[in-house]
């Protein structure tokens, strides 16, 4: 065994193996909200199996250490989870601010267990439930940094969805469908109206989002005071034709042939069985960075900032991007025959459509041509000028300024 143990092969991955078994508890003061001697009690460990390690006489006693080591790294993964938490709302003297709310917690939507943020300044100003975008997207940190300023006039709620982030095992992959977001958004509403005794609340989605919002604020509009769209999703197959036709155009004209051969091969959407969410992000990402590059655009993302944020326990951060291509794969096709211009051409909640001028992921024209025939108590369409697909990221202020301005849409009915 101690010969096996020696070969340099076998030596190489064997440290290759201790060396990831051991970075968990390297990164928990790094990038998770585990107390500190939490961490010092795990590191401790770790260094003392490898002490055992170096210097253990036999075969037998180099194996039990990084057994041991294993078995640390996984505490430290389930620690991260246990202690993942939001942030406490502080007021002008660092204390707790009285009144307000900051919570992580699970809450039981249609029997699936999901995350949810609940974060405010004033637990009895009106609820503002945001929809991520993605499908399967996660953006708990992200409103947190972003738009906190509307923490003191909103309870802003944020809802990891069914395969997203920390619900990603909410999700049962093979029988997952739009209709189950739906009826998850609607339980998520009664539990929120009933949590902080208001009849209504706001919605405000982005992407993927505003299809959702759209359709809760036309089935239950008894529920909802306003809905604010941004970046909205109108008609899905045309929107990723386009896309498709726009990356081909792109790379052709950049002579980027290796994208533009791809592309071709593929043939444009719809898409069916496996593959969908490689085929689908390989024109949506290309016009993503592309679109980025504009200089007219304000910077808007930050990713990694976002997952190492104390929310996301380690193997949250991992369902992160899981959870994005998973869901995408499963949930893409069965959104291809959405157009609202056909299916929502009336809805009895205010709505309001903040659009960046220079999005090409969602084709501002199909929105215009949506608005025009839209029948609603209000209706708007805002432009912001210095924006792609994410507004509400890339014009932070104005952003919240037209939420503020929502507050006041619920006398319009």
């Amino acid at each position: 065994m101690h010969t096996v143990l020696s070969h340099p092969v076998i030596g190489f991955f064997l440290w290759l193996f201790i060396v990831i078994s051991l970075l968990p508890v390297a990164l928990l003061p790094l990038i998770t909200a585990v107390p500190i001697y939490i961490f010092l009690a795990l590191a401790l460990s770790d260094v003392g199996l490898m002490g055992l390690f170096l210097r253990a006489g036999s075969s037998a006693h180099r194996i039990g250490a990084v057994i041991v080591v294993v078995c640390v790294g996984v505490l430290a993964v389930v620690f991260s989870q246990r202690c993942a938490t939001t942030p406490v709302i502080r007021g002008a003297d660092g204390l707790p601010l009285p009144g307000s709310v900051a919570e992580l917690k699970i809450v039981e939507l249609n029997g699936r267990r999901q995350w949810i943020t609940l974060r405010g300044q004033d637990a009895g100003k009106p609820v503002l439930l945001f929809l991520a975008g993605g499908p399967g997207g996660t953006q708990l940190a992200a409103t947190r940094k972003v738009l906190a300023e509307l923490e003191k006039h909103y309870v802003v709620v944020n809802w990891d969805q069914p395969g997203a982030g920390k619900s990603y095992r909410a999700a049962d992959f093979s029988t997952l469908t739009p209709e189950q977001y739906r009826d998850d958004a609607l339980q998520l509403t009664h539990y929120l109206r009933e949590r902080f005794g208001q009849e209504r609340i706001h919605i405000m989605g982005e992407s993927w989002g505003t299809m959702l919002g759209l359709w809760m604020a036309h089935d239950y509009p008894q529920l909802y005071h306003s809905f604010t769209a941004v970046a909205p999703m109108v008609a899905f197959l045309e929107t990723d034709l386009y896309d498709y036709e726009l990356a081909l155009k792109v790379s052709s004209d950049k002579g980027d042939s290796r994208t533009l051969k791809a592309l071709q091969k593929q043939g444009p959407p719809p898409y069916y069985g496996k593959g969908v969410a490689r085929k689908a992000a390989r024109y949506l990402m290309y016009l993503s960075n592309y679109m980025n590059s504009n200089p007219n655009i304000n910077s808007s993302y930050d990713t990694f900032g976002d997952i190492f944020s104390p929310e996301y326990g380690l193997y949250d951060k991992v369902n992160y991007f899981r959870g994005l291509l998973k869901v995408m794969e499963v949930v893409w096709p069965q959104l291809w025959e959405v157009d609202f211009r056909q299916q929502i051409t009336e809805l009895e909640v205010p709505v309001q459509f903040i659009v960046g001028r220079h999005d090409v992921n969602a084709p501002p024209h199909l929105v215009e041509e949506y608005v025009e025939i839209l029948k609603a108590p209000h209706k708007e369409l805002i432009w912001f000028e210095k924006s792609g697909h994410s507004p509400w990221m890339e014009e932070r202020a104005r952003m919240v300024e037209v939420m503020l301005g929502a507050s006041q849409l619920e006398q319009i009915r």
